[in-house]
């Protein structure tokens, strides 16, 4: 059945005006225009909805049972339309997106405040989950993108970085390490080393590295987040590797860091997303301001 929403404008307008001249004037129409979008409506559904004489008109039964479904088809068009131009305008809409929790408790929120300070309607959704995972939901579609560390190859992946990170060595206040202004990987592993459980992608880029250099760690404690990695270390449990841009976050604690070398460890912090599927508008807006804000 072809009905048009112009016939339905058309019929919407009469009915309430119960004139076609008063209609005429409303939808800037000639009366012989809005006779025949009429005609042509009632041609369609096989009967009268307006009835007309010389004097008068009014509606049919048919069409004064039929007036409030026009009304309610007409008026989720119009509210369709002016929803999808907010999505694009960006006055409403939904971010999700996942990020690593060395980068979600850092970095991130600055990123969030500059993105909501602009687009204040958006609700933005962050999942805070380790960089395994944060991959995983954009592969599985649970996320636009994630900001994490390089991945490595995957066929429906996109991986585009905003900076290198370098692994810092980091040792409670009065240890015997606090003097250095740089240490080696040999100096770290004389004392009891804290690391982040396999599969942990920093925790196999730090062993498969140091292998190729016959180094080797004297793990004793093992966690699965980063956040208690640095609670065992300020509690002088042991020495351990943290990412530079989680130093921030231990400004407060009874922690000392400097950097690691020989081998130096680093790894790509960048965006992921799923190759073939566009970003949304917000989507699209977020990753450009941190484009903009990584290549100063």
């Amino acid at each position: 059945m072809n009905i048009t929403l112009k016939q339905l404008r058309t019929f919407i307008t009469i009915a309430q005006s119960k004139s076609f001249a008063e209609a005429s004037e409303i939808l800037h129409l000639s009366q012989p225009a809005l006779s025949i979008s009429i005609k042509n409506l009632e041609e369609t559904i096989g009967g009268k909805l307006l009835a007309r004489s010389t004097r008068t008109l009014s509606l049919t039964p048919e069409g004064q049972l039929f007036l409030p479904t026009a009304k309610r088809l007409l008026a989720d068009f119009d509210d369709a339309f002016i929803e999808l131009a907010e999505l694009f305008s960006l006055k409403r809409g939904n971010l999700s997106l996942a990020a690593m929790p060395s980068f979600a408790s850092t970095h991130l929120p600055q990123h969030l405040l500059a993105f909501t300070t602009d687009y204040q309607e958006i609700k933005v959704r962050v999942h805070d989950v380790i960089a395994e995972e944060a991959v995983a939901m954009v592969r599985n579609g649970k996320v636009e993108f994630a900001i994490t560390f390089d991945p490595g190859e995957f066929d429906d992946l996109h991986f585009e970085t905003l900076f290198s990170d370098e692994l810092l060595a980091v040792f409670p206040d009065n240890h015997n390490l606090e003097q250095a202004s740089e240490l080696t990987w040999q100096q770290l592993s004389h004392y009891p080393f804290i690391a982040l459980q396999r599969p942990s992608s920093i925790r196999m880029l730090m062993e498969d590295t140091l292998a190729e250099q016959a180094l080797f760690l004297k793990v004793k404690y093992e966690s699965n987040q980063l956040a208690t990695v640095v609670q065992m270390v300020a509690n002088k449990l042991g020495v351990s590797a943290i990412p530079s841009l989680y130093k921030q976050q231990i400004q407060s604690l009874n922690i000392k860091y400097c950097p690691l070398t020989s081998p130096t460890i680093s790894r790509r912090v960048g965006i992921i997303t799923r190759k073939r599927y566009p970003l949304s508008q917000s989507a699209q807006f977020f990753v450009e301001l941190l484009r903009l804000h990584y290549q100063k």
